[in-house]
């Protein structure tokens, strides 16, 4: 699901090969605006840089915010403790609020 958004986005703010004109795709339903766009890709480069900081935190964000999962079903997935993941949670979201702020 990540990709998909940040794939919409990016493909938003194309210039290049008529990026401004509209298109039909498979995934017509999903309307994401243009402010929206650009913060999925501040979410996307926020978390390829958690992901170098802490691999298992940038999964359990993406469960959880792109797969819409929750802390048993989160924990359950990647086989480590609900405490585990709800501690992982807490601490990506506040670093990926910072970075987002400071963007």
């Amino acid at each position: 699901m990540r990709r998909i958004l940040v794939d919409h986005a990016r493909a938003k703010h194309r210039k290049k090969r008529g990026g401004e004109m509209e298109t039909l795709a498979l995934d017509e339903g999903l309307h994401v605006s243009p402010r929206k766009s650009v913060q999925i890709i501040a979410l996307d480069d926020a978390l390829t840089a958690l992901a170098q900081l802490d691999q298992q935190q940038c999964t359990v964000v993406e469960m959880r915010f792109f797969g819409g999962l929750t802390l048993e079903e989160t924990a359950e997935a990647l086989r480590i403790s609900r405490a585990t993941v709800h501690r992982d949670w807490v601490t990506a979201r506040a670093w990926l609020m910072r970075e987002l702020a400071a963007a």
